[in-house]
């Protein structure tokens, strides 16, 4: 009985962190905030620090979707989309600065 019970809830615990892996379905983010002064440019890094390998170089306006609800620290984990509409998941993923990425409110506004 007992190691029934505990085959039980290692299933029903499994099948509650599954769900809530599946839960986040990704905001969308817009590139930001950057200096036209400057280098005018976002780094998608490899990792979330700043000694990862640099993967691209993202410009303004660039949209971006999210892999997660939360930041690591400083950084959110994104796959670059084509354009505001395509959510299929296939760009190239990295991560970027949470400092230079703005949420896209789909009901008309945006902020950072």
């Amino acid at each position: 009985m007992r190691k029934s019970l505990t085959i039980t809830a290692a299933f029903a615990l499994a099948a509650g962190v599954a769900t809530a892996l599946w839960a986040y379905s990704g905001e969308q983010y817009v590139v930001c905030n950057l200096n036209p002064n400057g280098d005018n440019w976002l780094a998608l890094k490899a990792g979330p620090n700043i000694n990862s390998k640099r993967l691209m170089k993202l410009g303004p306006g660039t949209f971006l979707e999210t892999w997660s609800p939360d930041p690591v620290g400083a950084w959110r984990e994104v796959t670059v989309m084509r354009d505001i509409n395509d959510w299929h998941g296939n760009g190239p993923h990295g991560w970027v600065h949470v400092n230079y990425i703005c949420y896209v409110d789909w009901r008309g506004k945006s902020g950072g």
